[in-house]
Order: C-alpha cells, then structure tokens, then sequence
C-alpha cells in the first residue's frame, strides 16, 4: 500500500491509501467527534458529526471524515466556521431525539448547541446503528434491526433472536451513546416474558 501524504490542521500526515480522514486524524492523535464509529465496524456515517471542511482540486467541501478516504495532497480542516456551525446544527437535531444523552451534552457545551431550539422528539435513540452493527457484523446473530422508515424509524429486538442471545451477551449496550438501548432490551424482555396468571376464586 502506497503512502499518501495529507494536510490536517496545518499538520503534515502520512496515511495509507485506503484509509479514512478519520483514520489519519486518529493514528497521529488529532480528535473529531463521532457518535456513530467504531473501529470493528464499517463506515456508516449516520451521525456527521465527523464533518471536516477540505480542499481539494481548487474546491472546498464538507465531508464526514469516518466517509472520506485519505488523497494526495488534500487540506483538511477539522475546525472551522463551517465545521463548527454545521455540528452545532446536527447537536441541535440530536439533542431533541436524547435531550438528557450525556455524549450530546457534552459535545452541545463544546459547539455552544442548543438543547430546547427544536421541539422535542424525545425517542432516546439517534439512530448511529451501532447496536443493530455490531450484533451484524461482529456478533453474526441479527438479534436486533431497524424497522420502519423515515421519521419512523427505530431500533427494535427481534424477540425470537433476542430471547436466545441477549441475555448473556449486552456487548451492544455500553456502545450506545444515548443508553436508550438498555430501555429498548427491557421492554422486549417484559413482553417476552409470560404473562401472570390470576387463580380464579
């Protein structure tokens, strides 16, 4: 593999070909935000709170960094006016769905988000798919997935699957960010559970 050298914060770096922004940044210690990567799993680019600003060929644009493979040459800002005024706007949206998320809190403090600009969707959960990915993908079991579409959309377990396999796994539930999988695992266990019976007098 041929190594590419880039520009990132006025820092020059040496990648891979094949590696991500968000790879280069990392592997010399330079942090962006993201809600929605890990490192066992593919690139989603759900979330955007990775968005960098780069110029590249005489052009400037705003990319998801986990996205955006490394290129000859390329100038990548992961701070800017752009940057920071777009991840602002995302915190806002997310901030609706998981007002009290303590990883959106965080983030709001940092890019000066406000929590009550949108009304409030409170389903807890953003939607980054870690949960849904990681079962796929690292787990091989499907034991969770989304379901409908849209503004519609949501997480759910599947309760066949669910009943056999989560239990003694839960590796999915410290990657959320919002926590709202644990209530999500909870409720499909009360429903998956037998329903009391009253004696009949």
């Amino acid at each position: 593999m041929s190594e590419i050298t880039l520009q990132i914060d006025g820092r020059k770096v040496q990648a891979k070909e094949g590696m991500t922004i968000l790879e280069a940044a990392q592997s010399v210690g330079i942090s962006i935000p993201t809600l929605c990567h890990h490192e066992k799993l593919e690139p989603y680019g759900a979330c955007r709170i990775c968005t960098v600003e780069i110029e590249a060929r005489g052009r400037t644009n705003l990319v998801a960094a986990c996205l955006y493979p490394v290129e000859q040459n390329l100038v990548v800002r992961t701070r800017s006016e752009k940057v920071d005024k777009t991840r602002k706007m995302l915190l806002e949206l997310l901030l609706a769905h998981a007002p009290d998320a303590v990883a959106l809190q965080d983030l709001a403090k940092e890019y000066g988000a406000d929590k009550a600009r949108f009304e409030k969707e409170s389903s807890f959960c953003i939607l980054c798919g870690l949960c849904v990915r990681y079962c796929a993908e690292v787990k091989k079991k499907n034991a969770i997935g989304f379901v409908d579409r849209g503004a519609r959309r949501e997480v759910a377990f599947i309760p066949e699957i669910a009943s056999k396999e989560c239990e003694n796994c839960k590796e999915c539930f410290p990657l959320c960010p919002t926590e709202a999988l644990q209530a999500t695992f909870l409720l499909t266990k009360a429903l998956m559970s037998p329903s009391p019976t009253c004696d009949s007098e």
